[in-house]
């Protein structure tokens, strides 16, 4: 039987929607052979019949059609209606009519009740209620910013024109004058900031160094590199590194969102104990973390559909638009990798991807290594690494990502879609909030298993790999030779020219194999062991074995580690830009080593400004400290934090204390007494 159109026209229904094939030997003749009496007496009760290929059963279509006009115009008959009814058309036309100023008005009233209750709570207890001011005070400036700047944005260009053609005129030589007033700044810095807490900033200042130098070396095209965004990249960094590390309000204001988001992502283990049973904690990986996963993927789903994730992302990528000059593509997959995975970022601006050139494309990859999801950024933290320093790497290595892939791939073509062609983000498919947690739960199993996956897989391998080194170096009475071992030579001067100490080097080096040849949660576990080791205060050494690392070598190791740069993330990127954009696949497949490369440099470039700005003494227990005071290797003589120390340890003496955790060794004394020079009474 063959399937075939219906076709109106003014004489009535034609329906040919069945028709017997010609192999059944049935066809219009054979309705003529049932005799012209019959045929007549049917036409005319109905003009046009449609029948199966037996030809015994007949469908009246016209009579049905009939019968349905006449239903549909007795429903069609005017109907007197009643008051109330009437009154209610009213209301709706009224309704219609003025929607907008009802809208204007529940909104007024909605935003004076939540006026009302900030003032409230802010009358009551002011401490208690600054975070939520705060949170107001920005939501009003980022409102009436989105409000006036579209309304003015003319009138204010108008306004610094002047002084933009003026600094146009002049840069020839104040460009100049701009870079040697900042490398006075930065040189004075290094001088002061070494005296104060040591030679540990300048080896990190010098990997930074050399990371440009390497990347520059191996560019792709050395002589058209735009040192703009390389050098606006590192400054932003810079900037954010001392806002966050180096001021008190910053790194308050980090710590303080960092124990905010550490307690929202617990709110997961009220569903992972309903499933799994009290006693879910005994698989940690498998039924505390991984439901960190899916809860933190619901969340976004749901910022994304009320449009807030495209806001924050687009006024992030605006600012390094701004300030760094690149493309507002890039910018935009670059703010995006903050919050969001490699895969997902580029979704943003997919409608823009078969236009982009071959730097923003590699961008766009890079970006993507170079920093890590939220979803994932919750499993971390639930491992014991410092939510606050995970924090600071995702927005740091933003920046980080595009001075790296512009100094490994310079732009040498003209981008065709920029500021003025209007881009725009993707929005949500969801048709409601509930929808948009329900597929951001769903989206989120084939994160959950790939995880589950890789790391069975991983360790399983890493285990057989260790085992057949492990034989390999026996035959040359070396059976200590393992994948870390490897990794932890390979890596090693990488890591000490980040600002680890020379000690932990070999450490850090290994946690870096673990993450490029395998995933960067490996690397991360093993990091919170060392960090469990550090903070129960055992042996450093046990069996020529370092247990732990100092709180530096964490720290920088923590902002390392922070990127997708490994060999499994290099095929998902490849798959999933090719899927989104088939016209760049030669393009995404040639650029994709080049860009995991220069992800994996941008973490350490990262590591290497967080070595030169963080201040491990806040964080170092005294006790601690004093034990490793004999290397000075985080700490000179006489440096703030040791004497600090020394002075409580003999405050704690002359008032018979009991010394914390009784932590404190005779190696201690020994060394406070050569750094303050106590008399004999204590010394003896």
């Amino acid at each position: 039987m063959e399937l075939m159109e219906t076709n109106r026209d003014h004489s009535g229904v034609h329906n040919l929607a069945f028709q017997n094939d010609n192999d059944d030997g049935v066809d219009d003749t054979n309705l003529k052979g049932l005799g012209d009496n019959s045929q007549k007496i049917k036409n005319s009760q109905n003009k046009k019949m449609v029948h199966t290929n037996q030809g015994d059963e007949y469908i009246n279509i016209e009579s049905d059609l009939h019968e349905n006009k006449r239903a549909s115009v007795d429903d069609e008959q005017p109907r007197l209606k009643g008051h109330l009814e009437k009154k209610c058309d009213e209301v709706c036309e009224f309704c219609k009519k003025h929607k907008t100023r009802i809208h204007y008005v529940v909104y007024g009233i909605l935003i004076t009740a939540y006026l009302a209750v900030v003032i409230a709570a802010c009358s009551l207890n002011f401490q208690r209620a600054l975070p939520l001011f705060v949170f107001t005070v920005l939501a009003i400036f980022f409102i009436c910013w989105d409000f006036l700047i579209p309304k003015y944005e003319d009138r204010i260009a108008a306004f610094i024109s002047p002084g933009d053609r003026y600094l146009k005129k002049q840069w020839v030589w104040l460009k100049w004058v701009l870079c040697a007033t900042l490398i006075i700044m930065i040189v004075c810095w290094l001088v002061f900031d070494t005296a104060k807490r040591g030679s540990r900033q300048l080896i990190s200042f010098g990997g930074l160094v050399m990371y440009v130098l390497l990347m520059l070396i191996f560019s792709k095209y050395p002589a058209s590199v735009a040192w703009r965004p390389v050098f606006s990249g590192i400054g932003m960094q810079f900037i954010l590194g001392i806002l966050i590390l180096r001021t008190k309000v910053g790194f308050d204001v980090f710590n303080w969102l960092g124990i905010q988001i550490q307690t929202f992502l617990e709110y997961s283990d009220t569903g992972a104990k309903f499933v799994f049973g009290d006693k879910y904690t005994d698989h940690f990986f498998a039924f505390k973390v991984l439901p960190i996963v899916v809860f933190f993927s619901t969340v976004m789903s749901m910022l994304y559909h009320v449009g807030f994730m495209q806001w924050l992302i687009g006024k992030v990528g605006w600012i390094m638009h701004i300030f760094m000059g690149t493309t507002p593509v890039e910018s935009l997959v670059a703010a995006g990798n903050i919050f969001v995975g490699q895969t997902e970022s580029p979704l943003l601006v997919r409608p823009y991807l078969p236009y982009i050139t071959k730097s923003e494309l590699h961008a766009v990859m890079t970006a993507g290594f170079s920093t890590i999801a939220g979803s994932v950024l919750g499993a971390y933290i639930s491992f014991g690494v410092s939510s606050s320093h995970l924090l600071t790497a995702s927005v740091m290595s933003a920046p980080a990502s595009l001075a790296a892939s512009k100094l490994f791939w310079p732009e040498t073509e003209k981008p065709v879609v920029t500021l003025r062609s209007g881009i725009q983000m993707a929005k949500s498919e969801s048709k409601n909030l509930l929808q948009a947690a329900s597929q951001g739960a769903s989206t989120s199993i084939g994160l959950v298993a790939n995880i589950a996956v890789n790391v069975i897989s991983f360790l399983a391998l890493l285990s057989f790999l260790d085992s057949a080194l492990s034989w390999v170096g026996n035959l040359f009475d070396y059976p200590q030779l393992t994948f870390e071992n490897i990794c932890a030579y390979v890596f090693m001067p990488f890591s000490f020219m980040m600002g680890v100490d020379w000690e932990d080097s070999f450490i850090v080096g290994g946690l870096l194999g673990y993450k490029t040849f395998f995933n960067e949660f490996l690397a991360y576990e093993r990091l919170s062991k060392l960090i469990q080791n550090r903070e129960k205060g055992g042996s450093m050494y046990i069996n020529g074995v370092k247990q732990y690392m100092t709180v530096r070598s964490e720290v920088i190791a923590t902002y390392a580690l922070c990127g997708f740069a490994n060999f499994g993330s290099l095929g998902l990127v490849i798959g999933g830009l090719t899927s989104i954009s088939p016209s760049k696949k030669k393009e995404i497949a040639d650029g994709a080593l080049r860009a995991m490369i220069a992800g994996t440099v941008a973490c350490f470039m990262t590591a290497c400004v967080a070595g030169m700005l963080t201040v491990p003494g806040l964080e170092v227990p005294c006790h601690i400290l004093l034990g490793n005071a004999t290397n000075f290797t985080d700490f000179p003589p006489k440096s703030t934090e040791v004497v600090k120390c020394c002075q409580h340890l003999f405050t704690s003496a002359n008032h018979s204390e009991i010394f914390p955790g009784g932590n404190y060794s005779l190696n201690s004394w020994k060394v406070c007494c050569q750094i303050l020079d106590q008399p004999a009474f204590h010394c003896t």
